[in-house]
């Protein structure tokens, strides 16, 4: 089996698990909003979705129109940064429980997490976000989507992560 298809396999899992993600976010939405939940920083959600769909087609797209090689001791580490962004994405995502979800939704009078990876990061989601958006393009050598995807990210986080300290100050 090609270096490609094999590639292809390992983006279409991390679609897959990008789904699973959005079904445990739906439904932690639905019951963040039930409970008064009040949402921040809608207006570049969209941008967010956008970009990391556009990590996986980009990936795919790189791989297969530029045919890089795969450079197996490369493709061996990122792919385990790969796996170690996923644990560390679904840690955040069990010790937030309830309150995970895809967007910035505070719900009044929920206690701040500190516990998990929240113990150590202010924000360990946005450490596997960025640390996947590197590894998973290097798995197979597409270096100008892990380029492109970490600049842009970057100013996502810039955005995001200011949206969300002051969305979580209302909760002190």
């Amino acid at each position: 089996m090609s270096g490609q298809v094999l590639f292809t396999a390992l983006v279409l899992a991390v679609g897959l698990e990008r789904v699973a993600e959005l079904v445990v976010s739906r439904r932690n939405t639905a019951w963040s909003l039930a409970r008064g939940g009040v949402e921040a920083g809608r207006g570049h959600y969209l941008f967010m979705v956008v970009l990391h769909t556009g990590l996986l087609a980009g990936a795919l797209a790189e791989v297969w129109m530029r045919r890089p090689d795969a450079v197996p001791a490369l493709a061996w580490s990122m792919s385990a940064l790969v796996v170690a962004a996923q644990a560390l994405r679904w840690w955040c995502i069990a010790t937030l429980g309830r309150q995970w979800n895809t967007r910035v939704i505070v719900v009044p009078g929920a206690p701040r997490v500190t516990g998990g990876p929240y113990r150590r990061l202010p924000h360990p989601n946005y450490v596997a976000v960025a640390v996947e958006g590197v590894a998973l393009p290097l798995v197979h050598s597409a270096w100008i989507t892990a380029v492109a995807f970490t600049v842009l990210n970057g100013f996502l986080l810039a955005t995001r992560i200011r949206t969300e300290d002051a969305a979580l100050a209302r909760l002190a």
